[in-house]
């Protein structure tokens, strides 16, 4: 009975039919009917076909290129999020697709079978290519998500950045701003002393100081010892007539010309008179003394006579 019912089962599946067979007379040792001979059916059931416009076919096809595109994109998900280097969290973010590309591969080999059978299998590829969809969601979410915080994360250390950056550029604004300003008081304090020596008359002259005094010279000594000493320097008769015009105007060639509103002191009329001590300790009393300060003092500043007188008539001060 088994055997018979497969039997039937084939025929009505491939489509064939059982064709009655003549009977053989019955005798006692013979069996009272013949096995059934198989007969091709002349419309067997239809079979998918690549190309076929029936339901099946149509099925077949695009649940075949539903599951092609699934396992491209859970390739191509992974892929992207191992590039990024993003952290996702703790998943895999490879997706399995073995029992998909399975359940493709029989759907696929049964598109040569009798339609009847392909619906089962065309399912499954359905229901696989759906889990798989699922996870490359899951996993493209995670991607989105860890896009996003990175990006929230670049663009609050910017401001970070730019905000410290901002404080720097400020702090150092502030310190110039204030170092200029500093060098701006300084300088006018300077001018108005200058201003206020250069202002007020000098002393005037003191009669030669005895040799006793150390060092100290009429005008026209002082003048003569001067001259004596461009050479030092480089410099030419030129300059010398602009040292007596300079000097002439700030103390008239005395040693012991002083500035009773500022202090300055001496033939160069330096200001503080102790300035001076750097050539010599008897600054207050020996012209020589005085004159080599106030010339290497002319040099380093303004670099000649001529230049310093040029300053001194422009400000009424060198």
């Amino acid at each position: 009975m088994i055997a018979g019912g497969l039997t039937l089962g084939l025929v009505a599946a491939v489509g064939v039919s059982l064709a009655p067979a003549s009977l053989a007379e019955a005798s006692d040792t013979q069996p009272r009917f013949a096995l059934a001979s198989f007969t091709v059916s002349d419309n067997p059931a239809p079979i998918v076909t690549a190309t076929g416009t029936d339901e099946i076919s149509v099925d077949v096809r695009s649940a075949l290129a539903d599951a092609e595109a699934a396992v491209a994109a859970s390739v191509k998900i992974s892929a992207v999020i191992e590039k990024s280097g993003l952290d996702v969290g703790d998943v895999e973010t490879t997706v399995d697709t073995s029992d998909l590309e399975a359940a493709a591969e029989r759907l696929e080999a049964a598109r040569t079978m009798p339609a009847p059978l392909v619906p089962s299998l065309t399912e499954r590829v359905t229901e696989e290519t759906a889990a798989v969809d699922g996870k490359v969601d899951g996993l493209q979410e995670r991607f989105e998500d860890a896009k996003e915080r990175k990006a929230k994360q670049e663009a609050k250390a910017k401001a970070k950045r730019a905000a410290a950056a901002k404080a720097a550029a400020e702090k150092k604004a502030a310190e110039e701003a204030a170092a200029a300003e500093a060098a701006a008081a300084e300088a006018a304090e300077a001018q108005s002393a200058e201003q206020s020596s250069a202002s007020t008359p000098a002393a005037p002259a003191a009669p030669a100081a005895p040799a006793s005094t150390g060092g100290g010279a009429s005008p026209a000594e002082a003048q003569a010892i001067a001259q004596g000493m461009l050479g030092n320097y480089g410099w030419g008769g030129d300059q010398f007539s602009c040292l007596v015009s300079l000097w002439n105007k700030e103390s008239g060639w005395n040693y012991q010309a002083m500035n009773p509103s500022s202090g300055a002191y001496g033939i160069p009329q330096a200001l503080p008179g102790s300035k001076m001590s750097t050539a010599g300790a008897d600054w207050q009393t020996n012209a020589a003394t005085q004159i080599a300060w106030g010339l290497g003092y002319i040099d380093g500043r303004y670099g000649s006579p001529c230049a310093a007188w040029s300053h001194s008539q422009a400000v009424n001060w060198y």
